[in-house]
Parts: structure tokens; sequence; C-alpha cells
């Protein structure tokens, strides 16, 4: 293992072309080469480690030190997740390694002007049907409020199932009824995903602009981008085919969906227009370079590894 060389970022797939879950269950999960193995009664599946967004890990899984190394390695984020989909850890290494996005965040979040403007961004990226200019915090959560719930009234009344209101006991997933179980199962799943991308680009995930005051608030902030569009759909859909294993079900027909839209595209396309909004297209060149910068006067960045001593051969010399 010690010879083993690190991975580079140029053998890390970039966020969008992951898949972008998997879900695992009562397996045990070790390492093979640069692939995690899930091995169970009926045998040993390969799994590319380079490729998944956000791996699930279910009731009865058992995961091995190697394991997590090559998923750290790789990029990929880690959610340990109850039988029904509900509550949530992840961690994971960003693929990215240069520090612009996470810079261009703590920068938007700690003025509060560009703070509430990315929170109206957001909201325009959700409706973008109605213009939030001018709205205040207060009303953008009122408006937000008002189109969730028109949303559960127009599936309902799509699919023909009877809306109560939304129901969800943390800890007790059957408590609701059989929609109310598919949009918890699918809300958890997008808060996995959306962790997966935000830690893959190099961003906070704590630092949220609508979302505030947990340590996952800019995930909460980028899943609910994807609510009224996917997970509340999708999740009327399911129980609309019946009561039984809704919450598997729910997975694995978001996962269709989410492939099938290419959300993970989305998703980073939509992160980085919200935190660098003056870039008008996502350019792959640059996000791996592997260099440190030091920072100078007047906003400039000079090379690392230089010494600075003299005023007349500024950067002439190794460090």
């Amino acid at each position: 293992v010690s010879q083993r060389p690190a991975l580079t970022p140029r053998h890390l797939t970039r966020t969008e072309d992951r898949l972008s879950f998997v879900y695992l269950e009562r397996c045990t999960v070790h390492r093979d080469a640069n692939a995690i193995t899930a091995q169970d009664a009926e045998g040993t599946t390969h799994i590319p480690a380079a490729t998944i967004g956000t791996l699930l890990l279910g009731p009865g899984t058992r995961v091995t030190h190697q394991a997590m190394s090559v998923l750290g390695e790789t990029g990929a984020a880690v959610a340990w997740v109850g039988e029904h989909g509900v509550r949530y850890y992840a961690s994971g290494r960003a693929l990215t390694r240069s520090s612009a996005l996470m810079e261009a965040q703590a920068q938007q979040w700690a003025n509060p002007r560009t703070r509430l403007a990315v929170a109206r961004a957001m909201y325009r990226l959700r409706f973008p049907d109605e213009d939030p200019a001018g709205l205040t915090r207060r009303e953008l959560l009122g408006h937000e409020g008002k189109r969730v719930k028109d949303c559960y009234r127009a599936q309902a009344a799509r699919t023909g199932i009877p809306w109560r209101g939304r129901r969800y006991i943390p800890g007790d997933f059957t408590s609701g009824d059989a929609v109310n179980q598919a949009i918890t199962a699918a809300a958890q799943c997008m808060y996995g995903i959306a962790h997966a991308v935000v830690t893959s680009l190099g961003c906070s995930p704590a630092l949220g602009f609508v979302h505030s005051g947990h340590e996952l608030s800019f995930v909460l902030d980028i899943a609910d981008l994807y609510k009224t569009q996917i997970g509340i759909p999708l999740a009327f859909d399911i129980a609309a085919l019946g009561d039984e294993d809704v919450g598997s079900r729910t997975r694995r027909a978001l996962r269709d969906r989410i492939n099938e839209t290419s959300l993970l595209n989305q998703c980073v396309n939509d992160i980085k227009q919200l935190l660098l909004p003056q870039t008008t297209a996502v350019t792959p060149t640059g996000e791996d370079r592997d260099v440190v910068m030091l920072q100078s006067d007047g906003g400039h960045h000079v090379a690392s590894g230089l010494n600075y001593d003299g005023p007349d051969d500024y950067g002439d010399g190794l460090w």
C-alpha cells in the first residue's frame, strides 16, 4: 500500500460525469485496486470508485479502511442512511485543487447585500417565471412557501393522490403516508447528491445563503433548487404506483431521473453561476491545477516557493 502512488487530478472523474449515487445494504464494502467491492451472500460486485458521486450505506453494511481510502482519494461522498433513506452523514475530498469557488462563496456570504443577492438568484433558478428583485428575505421565504404548496396541490391533482399536507416525524419514516414517505426519501437522496457536488467543487457545505446555522446549510440550499423540478413530482409518481417498498422504489427512480436529466452537470453549472455570476460558461481548464500562490498587495498573487526578500529582486530566489 505504501508504494501505491497518490491519485492526481488527471485521474479524477469530473463531477458531472459521475453516477449520481450508489445504494448498498447488508454487505461488506472493501477495495480492489481503484474499485470498491460490495460482498454479500450472492457474491462480489466491483464498482469503479471514481465514477461514484455519493455512496449510500444502508443497514448491515461494513466498510473497511481501504475502501474509505480510495473513496476519499477520488472525492466521492459517503452517506450512512437508515433503512428508508433517512438520517444522513457524509464526508469526502474535493475533486478540484483550486480554492476559487470557496473564496468566491466566502466573499458572497460575508457581505449581507451579496448574500441576499445570491438568495434571490437561487429563487430565480427555482421559479424562473417570477422576478424576486427587491424582495426581502421574509418575502422570499413567503413566496417560496406558497410555490411549494402550489406544487404539492398540482402534483396531487395530476396523480389523483389525496394530499393532506406534509407530514414527517424525524426518526419515524413510516409515520407518514406513501407520498410523504416518497417525498422524504427523495429529499434525503437529494441532500447526498448535493453534498457530493458541493464538496467535490471545493465549496463549504456550511456557508448557506438561504439556510443558516447548520454544517450543511449550503447543501440544503442546493438540494432545494430541484425540489419542485424533480423531487416532489417523482415522489407523487412513485406513491401513485402503490404503498409497498416506497423508499427503495423512490431511490431507484430518482437515480434514473437524475441520469436522464443530467442533474449533476446542471448542479455544477448552477453553483458556478451563483458564486461566479460573471462566468458565462463552465470551463474545465484550470479547475484541477495544483497551484499554490501567495497573496500580495493590491489583490495580486505571486508564485509560492520563492524568497521575496529585497526590493530589487522580487522573487528571484527559491525559498
